[in-house]
Formats: C-alpha cells, structure tokens, sequence
C-alpha cells in the first residue's frame, strides 16, 4: 500500500493525476467553516469539498437547489481561512454553469474566495462548460451518476447506471469529460462493478461515494462521516466513524487510514 502525500506537503492539481498514477488512495470529506477545516487538515484528509450539500445539512433544505453562488463563496472563504494542504474544492451549485460565461463568473470568484477547484455536475452541455473553464486555466472536478441537481428530472436519489444502457451512458460521459478536460471524476451511487470499469478506463482519478472500493479515493459529507443526523435518510454508503472513534480528530483520523488502506467503503457500503 503506497504512503499518502506527506502531511506537510500541499496538494496540488497535477499531484492528483500523480496519485493517479502510483496507486495512492485520496480521502476526501465536505466542510463548510474554518474550525473542522482545521480539524480535517489535522486528520490528514487530502481533499476538502465546499459542497452544495450544505443547502440539506446546514440550511436544512430537502435539496441542494435552493443554494446559491453568495453562500457556496461565503463557506469556501470560510474553509480556505482554516487549512492549508487539502486540496480546496468548490461546487458550481444549481444553474451557476448554464453557459460557458456564467460558469466562467461564478468560478472565477470561487477560486478568488480561496478555492483551487471546481466541481460541476453532468455531461452533454457540461462538456463545452468543461472546456470553456479549463482553456482558462480553471481546474474542473466532473460528477457523474447521481447528480443532486438533477433530482427533479431523476424523480429522486436513485442509483444510477444499474440498465446496460444506462451504464454505457455513464462510461461514455465519463471519457467525455475527461477528454473535454477534467482533472477529477466524481461517481455518486453506481453500481460497484461500473465504477471500477470507469476507474479502470478513466486517466484521471476517480473519487466514489457510494461508488465501491475501486474507485481512487473516497468522499464523505461531514454530517455523514460524524453520525449527525441531518433530517434526511441515511444512504446506504455512509458509516459513522465517531462511533467508537471517542472525538471527532479521532473519527476523521480513521476515515483518512480506512481510506487511505483500501478498508473503506466496504460491500455493506456499495451497490450492485
């Protein structure tokens, strides 16, 4: 098992592709304010998302719509104050990269608040948004499979790419994106085998939550990963590391290991 990036060493966009490259697993976890984005620099987590997901466990939301470009600058301002060696990654959140330009916008103030990333959802129109920021030397995370913005369209949150069809699809906008330029891949509820034969075929690292063990690193929200109980259903790929864990630097600590060890997620955690 290859050692994580030295605590001291700060993550960068090509380290990730390194990692890639060398088999090193990435641990990644939301956070949204300066006091746990020390705490996770602390538990040697190597990538930190300022997620839209805080519209559903800080705003109390049933979605991550309502949030918006003023609250995702706020948190990743917050965040950015906090830590130094994560890699610091900021959502796109909901009609923010309709266009080209507006993405452009939206992304330029995030990585001025202190962001080194962003993540956006989907392919098709996406892929031109992609190419748009990336010729302009914005690092783009893609987000494949479930998407959350799309929960309208998707009737809820489904697993996605369980149909041959489906899976095709997925396989195929993955390519896409990270032909389009994308340094980063997210898969959110896939089936376990798909996400090893996109992690497999993929130059660029894959990040799964409730994606199974094969992906390159792991993503948890906060909420999740501490057990808080955030008004809404647990998913299946979610495990509270603070219970036995005795404190919260103990429980991000053995995530970041789990991780970091190939131990996490496990079958109990995944999809087929």
């Amino acid at each position: 098992m290859y050692a994580a990036t030295p605590r001291d060493k700060p993550w960068t966009v090509p380290a990730l592709a390194a990692a890639k490259r060398e088999g090193r697993k990435l641990a990644m976890l939301t956070c949204y304010d300066a006091s746990f984005a020390r705490a996770l620099e602390a538990g040697g987590v190597d990538l930190v998302l300022v997620g839209d997901s805080l519209g559903m466990v800080v705003q109390g939301h049933h979605s991550t719509l309502p949030v918006t470009v003023d609250h995702i600058a706020y948190h990743v301002a917050c965040v950015a104050r906090g830590m130094s060696r994560p890699l610091l990654i900021a959502d796109l959140p909901f009609q923010a990269d309709a266009t080209p330009q507006v993405a452009l916008e939206t992304s330029t103030r995030l990585l001025q608040a202190g962001a080194a990333m962003v993540k956006l959802e989907g392919a098709g129109h996406k892929l031109e948004v992609i190419r748009y920021l990336v010729e302009r030397e914005i690092p783009v995370c893609a987000h494949l499979g479930l998407t959350p913005q799309s929960v309208l369209m998707l009737g809820g949150y489904k697993v996605q790419g369980r149909e041959e069809h489906a899976a095709q699809r997925l396989r195929d906008d993955a390519l896409a994106v990270e032909q389009a330029g994308a340094a980063m891949l997210v898969l959110e509820c896939v089936p376990s085998s798909l996400a090893t034969a996109v992690t497999s075929a993929a130059g660029i690292p894959t990040i799964g939550i409730g994606a199974g063990p094969q992906c390159d690193g792991q993503v948890l929200v906060l909420h999740d990963l501490l057990g808080v109980d955030s008004g809404h259903r647990r998913p299946k790929f979610v495990k509270n590391f603070l219970d036995g864990a005795g404190s919260i630097a103990g429980a991000v600590e053995a995530f970041v290991s789990a991780v970091h060890e190939g131990r996490f997620p496990e079958a109990s955690h995944s999809y087929e």
